[in-house]
């Protein structure tokens, strides 16, 4: 069997087959996803650093238009995620890791093209943007591969590994990005940085060559040999509970694809009618409270309506966890950790930057936010740390949890989590007054770090809770799911800082997301920690 891409007889819950070759074969699978998820959460978020150094090198848009990318990719990450949660029933776990890895090397392709030039136009950076959302969506694909090749008492482990590695692209990119762009590792052309910069070890002057092209052309050299690996030592489940029905590689492929495509289309949809026209959007003045809703149910639709014969049936069976509460209840909690955890990635060093790196002065009677702080830290020489300890943590968050129970750990970590998103919104609005805002970087930045900590903690047990609510059927989909709708975060997130720092009052951001923070306490606690509830402390 082992030596079989397709596992018809697959049981991991048998513990003579666990023994004689499931294990192996289970990790197997593991160490080869956990580098191909790391790579998609890398192109995913990308943008973050790059909007950064476009910023230092005097590109022409504006600060708001550059949060612009970042919303755009999170939002079509979150969106295809919802497609991507099925993928593995209907496609099988190698087909659809080897593909939706492979897809990965278009945006990071066309962005080390687009950037060598400042003449490049705005749509373009959208586009590709939009179609760095794959790198998002191969979580829930991911996740719910993993599930379903390791046993119960071993989930909160093996998804908190494949997760929290996976989310070290968001650091491995924070880190290697701007060291790359210091030197011409793919050659072409370099471009004079107008402002500091900086990288890991240390401060880059203005005046200092950089080449911002290799931010994306250093993900098509490590992508290559991981698509590769996934080709030659994954393997699809074909066992009953898993993917009985699926057909060819080709066929496969075929199949992502019309489901992807369904997801672009209605992300693009959506992002137009929420940007500004100055930002190529529709300029309407419709919520994104309503509009956000309306993708994911026009996502689900399609998806059942483009889909035929056995793959609709397969469907159908999978969108049964709708009608399971928990399902809800885990989405919201899940957003709060994860949705937090990747919100933050993205809006990082460019909230740094922003708050930090301006002198807050009034000139004639107005505060204006426009005067460079030479005091101000360096965005790209911190901004990798939260995501660092968030993803570094996150195993640590299953295996405490498969010991004391997934809804314990997520209590403490919700109550945290209020705690330090009213701290930072403290610090935040007081640097965003002052003309020396560096004074008040320290304690922001280290509430910050306790925020990430909390996310990558509560990542970890939510799968557990996860593990023990839903049956073996029911888990993997759930899982891409909450990952789906929790991946908004990445769109809501800069997108809401973006306009509250536009407005001069970035803290209201994180007091909101505190008071979505303290009612997921009260809901952990009224479904499962509270006495009498079917499932007590999973």
């Amino acid at each position: 069997m082992t030596l079989d891409k397709n596992l018809t007889q697959w049981n991991p819950e048998d513990a003579g087959q666990w023994k004689q070759e499931g294990k192996c074969i289970a990790n197997r699978n593991l160490w080869i996803s956990i580098p191909c998820l790391l790579c998609g959460f890398a192109v995913w978020l990308y943008w973050g650093i790059i909007t950064v150094q476009m910023l230092n090198l005097g590109f022409s848009f504006e600060k708001s238009q550059l949060f612009t990318l970042m919303a755009i990719a999170g939002l079509s990450g979150a969106t295809l995620r919802i497609p991507s949660t099925f993928f593995i029933r209907l496609a099988g776990g190698r087909n659809t890791i080897f593909f939706t890895t492979a897809l990965l090397i278009l945006p990071a392709l066309g962005t080390g093209f687009a950037l060598q030039s400042m003449d490049t136009p705005l749509w373009v950076f959208q586009v590709l943007a939009l179609l760095s959302g794959f790198g998002g969506g191969n979580f829930a694909s991911s996740m719910s591969n993993i599930s379903f090749f390791y046993p119960k008492r071993m989930q909160g482990l093996a998804l908190g590994l494949n997760a929290g590695l996976g989310n070290f692209g968001v650091t491995t990119m924070q880190i290697l990005v701007p060291l790359v762009m210091t030197f011409g590792l793919f050659g072409g052309d370099a471009m004079i940085l107008q402002n500091t910069s900086g990288t890991l070890i240390g401060k880059i002057p203005a005046g200092a060559q950089t080449w911002i092209h290799n931010a994306g052309l250093i993900w098509v050299a490590i992508l290559i040999p991981l698509v590769l690996a996934a080709w030659v030592g994954m393997n699809n489940i074909k066992a009953k509970h898993v993917s009985p029905d699926i057909g060819g590689a080709v066929s496969s492929f075929g199949l992502i694809s019309l489901m992807l495509g369904a997801g672009l289309l209605t992300a693009a949809a959506g992002l137009y009618l929420m940007l500004p026209a100055a930002a190529n959007g529709a300029g309407t003045e419709v919520s994104k409270w309503l509009i956000l809703p309306a993708v994911i149910v026009l996502t689900v639709l399609l998806l059942r309506t483009l889909l035929q014969g056995q793959a609709k049936e397969n469907l159908k069976r999978q969108y049964k966890i709708f009608n399971n509460p928990h399902t809800w209840v885990m989405t919201v909690i899940y957003t709060m950790t994860f949705g937090s955890f990747i919100g933050f990635s993205a809006a990082f060093a460019l909230a740094i930057k922003v708050i930090f790196g301006f002198s807050h002065i009034v000139v004639d009677g107005v505060m204006t936010h426009n005067t460079i702080n030479p005091n101000g830290p360096s965005a790209l020489m911190f901004a990798w740390m939260g995501p660092f300890i968030g993803a570094l943590i996150r195993p640590v968050g299953g295996w405490i949890s498969d010991k004391v129970g997934g809804a314990l750990v997520t209590q403490v970590v919700s109550i945290s989590m209020v705690g330090s998103a009213l701290g930072v919104a403290y610090y935040m609005q007081q640097a965003y007054q002052s003309a020396t805002p560096e004074q008040f970087f320290i304690p922001f930045f280290l509430l910050f770090l306790v925020l990430f900590t909390a996310t990558g903690i509560g990542n970890g047990s939510t799968f557990r809770t996860i593990a023990m609510v839903f049956n073996k059927e029911q888990a993997g989909p759930v899982l891409g799911w909450t990952s789906a709708v929790a991946a908004y975060g990445a769109f809501i997130i800069p997108k809401v800082l973006g306009e509250q720092i536009t407005a001069t009052t970035p803290e209201v951001a994180l007091y909101g997301f505190a008071a979505f923070y303290l009612l997921c306490v009260v809901l952990n606690w009224w479904c499962y920690l509270r006495p009498g509830v079917a499932h007590y402390n999973p």
